[in-house]
């Protein structure tokens, strides 16, 4: 499709973000195991096929870089939902390179001017906090996917990005 058209798999992408961001968020505030594991395993497959379907769309454009960011997104993705099943404590360590890869995916998307500002910025904020967040984890700490202030610090960040990524891919193109 020529760059000003918005394909429906660009509206598909959009919703699996926002599915991924809200089932996300409304994962890490619920206290029943089962019901944030399923939340989470929705956000997920949501947030693996939204960001399978940007590799796509940015590839075909040349844009090497963000395509390539939208990738390891759904490598680090991958690796939160397959450690999602183990429960809070067993999951520290694929969640800890999720997060790893969360990080480099977000500088990934952010370094170039694809996106507005804003969503640049609220990317690499969530990228430095989830680097933290990883490496810590790799240190030895113990963070859960629900710890504060890290990592749920850096969830806003990440869900105000991935509402950046909604309003590309949904606004009017000229």
């Amino acid at each position: 499709m020529a760059e000003g058209v918005r394909s429906p798999l660009d509206v598909i992408a959009a919703i699996g973000l926002a599915i991924g961001g809200l089932f996300g968020v409304a994962g890490t505030f619920v206290a029943q195991d089962a019901v944030r594991q399923t939340l989470w395993a929705i956000d997920g497959v949501a947030l693996v096929v939204a960001t399978a379907l940007l590799t796509v769309r940015f590839g075909r454009q040349g844009r090497d870089c963000v395509a390539a960011g939208f990738l390891v997104f759904v490598a680090g993705e991958s690796l939160l939902l397959a450690g999602n099943a183990a429960g809070l404590r067993d999951s520290v360590p694929s969640f800890g390179g999720g997060v790893a890869l969360w990080s480099a995916s977000l500088l990934m998307t952010s370094i170039p001017s694809t996106f507005s500002m804003w969503t640049r910025l609220t990317g690499a904020v969530a990228a430095v906090l989830f680097a933290l967040t990883a490496g810590l984890i790799a240190w030895g700490e113990p963070l859960l996917p629900t710890s504060a202030p890290l990592p749920t610090l850096g969830y806003p960040f990440l869900v105000v990005t991935f509402a950046g990524w909604i309003w590309w891919l949904l606004k009017p193109r000229g």
